[in-house]
């Protein structure tokens, strides 16, 4: 079965559904009819262009172009990460602890399944690395920037506790652990929500798309199990490495929080 092709009218029926919410959620005070206009067109422009870009992936095979496309997603994750903070580190910092621990996360991962778990020849293979890599960072920027946004966020909040227990001899280790802890919970509960809801409440992405592609549907449940087990792992890793930087950042080495690398956006 072939996929059933789209046309520009089918498209602006489900761009009119945006437009009619934008209008309703002004009428209602909520303050995100900008946003949702905003997004959409961002939105529908950024996948315009990357399907012009994959399209020449697809039939180059160039290892190259792929590498420096997934360089490209990975920087701009990191913005992503850092933005969506109320309260971030100051400098380029917080942008490298963004792209740092999403690299070791993500891409790390998902060369490691192209190598090792699928085996595809050659591994930059564009029709399975530029998904893949994709999916990872989506879901994983997602969880790193909701960890760090809660641990700045309560640190900032708590700071007296925090300088209390370090008065008392505590580590900043110590005096930073329950908050850590739920910075890393908070990070991780969206996939942990979605492995739970897979198939029961919901059909996730890659499992409907191989299905309309024309997959055998026990083919794509194995997929979109990867996939999860995949964004699980790249998630809680990158959540990991996300604290650590981000915490150890804020004390010195005499065990003093460092409150003034933190600046709150408004």
């Amino acid at each position: 079965m072939q996929v059933i092709p789209l046309s520009t009218i089918d498209l602006s029926i489900a761009a009119a559904l945006v437009v009619f919410l934008a209008l309703l959620s002004n009428r209602l005070g909520l303050g995100l009819s900008k946003r949702l206009l905003i997004s959409g067109l961002r939105m529908t422009a950024q996948l315009m262009l990357i399907g012009l870009i994959l399209r020449q992936l697809f039939a180059s095979y160039n290892v190259w172009l792929i590498l420096i496309l997934a360089a490209v997603m990975i920087l701009i994750a990191g913005r992503e990460i850092l933005t969506r903070q109320k309260i971030r580190l100051r400098g380029m910092y917080g942008y490298g602890v963004g792209v740092i621990s999403i690299t070791i996360s993500s891409f790390t991962i998902a060369l490691f399944s192209l190598l090792v778990i699928i085996e595809v020849e050659p591994w930059y293979t564009p029709q399975y690395a530029i998904p893949l890599i994709g999916m990872l960072l989506g879901n994983t920027m997602t969880g790193i920037s909701l960890a760090t946004d809660r641990l700045t966020t309560d640190i900032h909040t708590h700071r007296n506790l925090i300088e209390q227990r370090l008065y008392l001899g505590e580590t900043w280790q110590r005096a930073s652990e329950d908050i850590r802890k739920n910075a890393m919970r908070t990070g991780m509960i969206p996939i942990i929500n979605a492995m739970a809801a897979a198939g029961v409440v919901s059909l996730p992405g890659t499992m409907t798309g191989q299905i309309l592609g024309g997959s055998p549907p026990l083919e794509a449940v194995k997929y979109q199990i990867l996939i999860l087990f995949l964004i699980a792992a790249g998630t809680g890793f990158g959540v990991v490495a996300a604290i650590w930087l981000t915490s150890r950042s804020l004390f010195d080495k005499r065990y003093r929080l460092c409150l003034e690398k933190l600046k709150k956006v408004q």
